[in-house]
């Protein structure tokens, strides 16, 4: 069922939402959470499809909000609301309500956000595109328990990465590191398998994605050993490669959805590690709504070495070669299965000094090729 509304108010939605599952005959409100989506009108199709079919798993409140910005002077004083009310098969398994904002009203989306929560239930934001830099002090950010972005869709996503390092605040995350979940969990089982002492790393994958970058940071993180950043043509991450004392270990991707993983001394084995959609990505988020530690200890990892790349994401033309990014750090120290394994404790409070004072140290434009970087020189 569909309510359009024009030129409304925050309780006309209100009472359009009663009036539609009144209408449908189920009057009980039976969702976990609100979940807040602020896009464009390009891809709010998208976003709203991806909410709707994640929240078969999490009965939602989805409020999408478009900002309709006019190039008329005039119509930039004429403030007006339009939303869409949507219940029942329309709406998943949840209720949704698509809010249109024009002139004034803008800038000030959290006025028009605030009465349509659902009360004593967690709040949720995604910006599937154009994140803004602080996502906890936005003010519809402020309004929520989860802040979620996502920088592959950004044009410059490393330089943002390292931007959100800076200014990150419990509760943030990102779909990019939601992206590698599969990849941590298979290597750390790896790990769980043999005995052995971790030397280095070597992360694979497409050039100045996130996600990649995100992996590299959390391996060096928890494991203190060298890892090298490696370039390849995609799709995605294509491979992980561990040098051990008993013998090399690899995970494999080429085609982006079936994996080959190979440990010294036993036979290869194929797992499934497909690039997931992004309702399984939000699926996957809205399981559990507490601080990532693990995100933000390698977040903050990768201050100092993110920095150091922002020069090599100049714009120039797609047949030109990218230089490879290398991060390494420290000599290997004892067995990384421990460290490695999930969850992985974290010591954020210890790091944090450490990353806003590099977060507040002057920019050093590096050359391509970078040098080494060891743990004891990021402070």
């Amino acid at each position: 069922m569909k309510i359009d509304l024009t030129d409304t108010t925050a309780s006309k939605v209100n009472k359009a939402l009663v009036q539609g599952r009144r209408a449908i005959g189920t009057p009980a409100v039976g969702m976990v959470l609100t979940l807040v989506i602020v896009t464009d009108e390009e891809n709010a199709y998208d976003a709203l499809k991806a909410a709707s079919d994640a929240s078969h798993e999490h009965p939602a409140r989805t409020l999408v909000v478009i900002k309709r910005v006019s190039r008329s002077p005039r119509d930039r004083t004429q403030s007006r609301l339009d939303a869409e009310v949507r219940v029942g098969a329309d709406a998943g398994s949840g209720e949704t309500v698509v809010l249109r904002l024009y002139g004034e009203v803008v800038d000030h989306a959290q006025s028009v956000v605030l009465p349509l929560l659902l009360p004593d239930a967690p709040v949720v934001v995604w910006w599937p595109v154009n994140a803004p830099t602080d996502p906890a002090k936005d003010p519809l950010g402020a309004l929520a328990q989860r802040r979620v972005t996502d920088t592959y869709a950004s044009e410059q996503p490393v330089r943002d990465l390292a931007t959100r390092s800076g200014t990150y605040t419990p509760g943030d995350t990102d779909l990019s590191w939601t992206r590698i979940t599969p990849w941590r969990s298979m290597l750390a089982a790896a790990l769980d398998q043999v005995t052995c002492e971790v030397r280095a790393v070597e992360v694979e994958g497409e050039e100045f994605n996130p996600s990649c970058e995100l992996l590299a940071m959390w391996l060096a993180d928890r494991l203190d050993v060298p890892v090298k950043r490696s370039l390849s043509g995609g799709p995605g991450l294509t491979a992980v490669r561990m040098d051990t004392n008993c013998g090399p270990i690899k995970l494999d991707r080429a085609d982006g959805s079936l994996a080959t993983l190979s440990i010294e001394g036993q036979p290869d084995r194929a797992v499934a590690l497909k690039r997931r959609e992004t309702a399984e990505l939000m699926a996957e988020e809205l399981r559990r709504l507490d601080p990532d530690d693990t995100y933000a200890s390698a977040l903050r990892y990768g201050v100092d070495r993110l920095k150091s790349s922002w020069s090599a994401q100049v714009p120039r033309p797609a047949a030109a070669e990218g230089p490879e990014a290398k991060g390494e750090r420290g000599e290997p120290k004892s067995d990384g299965r421990a460290r490695l394994a999930l969850p992985a404790p974290v010591e954020a409070a210890a790091k944090a000094p450490a990353a806003e004072a590099a977060a507040q140290a002057p920019v050093k434009q590096e050359p391509p090729a970078l040098e080494p970087v060891r743990k004891a020189e990021v402070k």
